[in-house]
């Protein structure tokens, strides 16, 4: 659908994919599933956070209250705060490319 669209686009389009791809009939993920989305789909990103509070305050959350469950908005939400504080953002960062 977005094989013309921009690389941010293509980027979202891929997140909302990833997350209806694994969603329950009502567009939700349980807490064990989006936990373990994260760790299959994101690991890059989360690799080497498991010391920092933010990251134990994100997952000990998700291992709470197994039955409420997580719709989309929420799971962009954990993705951008572990984004934020990952290392690999700064790796990131510091690469510069070229068009």
């Amino acid at each position: 659908a977005l094989g013309q669209g921009s690389d941010l686009e293509k980027a979202f389009a891929t997140m909302a994919l990833v997350y209806n791809n694994n969603a329950d009939p009502e567009g939700k993920l349980s807490r064990a599933e989006t936990k373990s989305l994260l760790q299959t789909q994101f690991w890059h990103f989360i690799q080497g956070q498991e010391n920092k509070p933010k990251y134990q305050e994100i997952i000990s959350d998700l291992d709470e209250e197994p039955e409420n469950k997580i719709d989309f908005e929420d799971f962009m939400m954990t993705l951008v705060m572990l984004t934020l504080m990952s290392d690999l953002l700064q790796e990131i960062k510091n690469v510069k490319t070229t068009k």
